[in-house]
């Protein structure tokens, strides 16, 4: 049996940006303090502090013993001794920077479950390598991931044993993750059905898709007609005023340093994805709408919301837009956006490229952002030509349950539900604590999903504990 569950968010639904860095595959609130006062206000994070594990480099060679250091985190407050489950949360394309206070923590403390988090190899602080030339790259993927968290769980859960002074009991583990590393907890599950009792797959991108012209068609949907047509209008001004005098334009975005319009124009065009994306969609169609009915520069009031909203309160890095330096190879704190489109040109693809007609916010990509540039791109940025692209956002999640293999899937309606919504609440950025489904424009829909989350995690933990109480007993009797 398979045994995932797939949850996706509609009307506002925009999948995974290409860089996004967050524990599990979303973006981070700014700020992750830990509170000082935790009876009088819950903290953001639960468990910062870095554990270290020694993990193989290669698990496909049987030649190769090197290792490197992988960081994971783990919280046991809400632990039940000796029986209760384990939690793993996945973290995905960027730093982890400990567990985090969202849904899945009220769901740890409902089942009594340890919480345990692995950083994805590479990202963060769990790098092999000094150097992220290219040619150090190509342990960077998906499959060796998957064994990671295999390897990963077995040595966790001899720890545990250790610390609980016994032998050869098996916890029952759930695994979660979200977006790329929501696909990544379905994939495990098909992969090692017997080292998890079932996975929940948030936002999960299972589907990879190679001309990904439906992300743009999605925007469209989530903002409706109005804030649509704002939109189209605006890019078409943003490419006019370009190429008129773009030396201006790009610093009234903040963006001088983007020298190559292509670069600039994927900034603008990331900045409107992310309001749809994380829950936010009033913070970009308001303004803009004011600015239209007002009579107002509709590119002004568009390079404010990307200064005040995308720059300064989402904390995006404007040169990790830059060409140039996605060619480093030193390890920074912004490595993330390179290594990402290493796995992006490598195997999961997602090219949001320009549709043939009635665009929206890539209206300008038919001359930036089509599909030989991206390939042309690629070379230069990484000295290779994209090839092996896996087939794995809402276009490239799996949207229909499928009951004879025991994956059901959800979708949640709302105006400001987007990127995994049924773990982080509304808005999806910053970090709500505990998930609060409160502001979600459609709160019941939020109650209604996450119930059949806890009805079915129920279900799957109580079986897998009545299976390794079986065998327990048949150890017993054997000896």
């Amino acid at each position: 049996m398979r045994r995932w569950l797939t949850l996706s968010a509609a009307f506002s639904f925009i999948l995974f940006l290409y860089f996004p860095e967050a524990s599990y595959g979303v973006s981070p609130p700014i700020t992750l303090l830990r509170s000082r006062k935790f009876a009088e206000e819950p903290p953001k994070i639960l468990s910062s502090q870095e554990l270290w594990f020694n993990q193989t480099l290669d698990h496909y060679s049987p030649y190769d013993h090197r290792q490197f250091q992988q960081r994971y985190y783990e919280f046991l407050d809400y632990f039940r001794i000796p029986d209760g489950p384990i939690f793993l949360i996945i973290c995905g394309e960027g730093p982890c920077g400990g567990i985090v206070n969202d849904y899945i923590a009220v769901l740890a403390k409902k089942f009594g479950a340890a919480m345990v988090t692995l950083e994805h190899r590479y990202y963060g602080k769990s790098s092999p390598f000094k150097s992220l030339a290219t040619e150090n790259l190509k342990y960077l993927s998906s499959k060796q991931a998957l064994n990671d968290l295999a390897a990963f769980r077995q040595y966790y859960q001899d720890s545990l044993n250790v610390k609980l002074n016994r032998t050869k009991v098996e916890s029952s583990w759930f695994f979660f993750g979200g977006s790329y590393s929501g696909a990544l907890s379905a994939w495990f599950r098909l992969k090692y059905p017997h080292l998890t009792c079932g996975s929940l797959a948030s936002s999960a991108v299972v589907q990879a898709v190679f001309d990904f012209t439906e992300f743009d068609q999605q925007i469209g949907e989530s903002a409706g007609p109005e804030c649509k047509a704002v939109l189209q209008e605006t890019t078409q001004l943003i490419e006019q005023k370009l190429a008129i005098n773009g030396r201006s334009l790009k610093a009234s975005f903040g963006a001088a340093d983007l020298d190559i319009d292509g670069d600039f124009m994927y900034f603008v065009a990331d900045a409107a994805v992310i309001a749809f994306q994380y829950g936010n969609p009033d913070r970009l169609c308001k303004p803009l709408v004011e600015a239209k009915n007002g009579g107002e520069d509709l590119v002004d009031a568009y390079a404010k919301y990307v200064k005040d909203y995308y720059v300064e309160t989402f904390g995006t890095n404007v040169q990790i837009y830059d060409q140039e330096f996605l060619k480093r190879t030193d390890v920074n704190d912004d490595s993330s956006a390179r290594l990402w489109w290493f796995q992006v040109c490598t195997e999961v693809a997602y090219f949001q490229v320009a549709p043939s007609n009635d665009n929206i916010i890539w209206i300008f990509a038919k001359m930036y952002l089509d599909m030989v540039s991206f390939l042309k791109w690629m070379q230069l940025t990484y000295t290779m030509v994209a090839q092996k692209l896996l087939d794995p956002w809402r276009h490239a999640s799996k949207q229909t349950s499928s009951p004879e293999a025991d994956m059901p899937s959800y979708l949640i309606t709302c105006h400001n539900c987007g990127h995994c919504t049924d773990m982080r609440g509304c808005p999806q950025s910053p970090l709500v604590i505990e998930g609060n489904e409160q502001n979600c424009t459609s709160p019941d829909a939020v109650r209604k999903v996450r119930q059949k989350i806890v009805e079915h995690m129920d279900l799957w933990l109580s079986q897998c504990q009545d299976t390794g109480r079986r065998k327990e007993s048949e150890l017993l009797q054997g000896s």
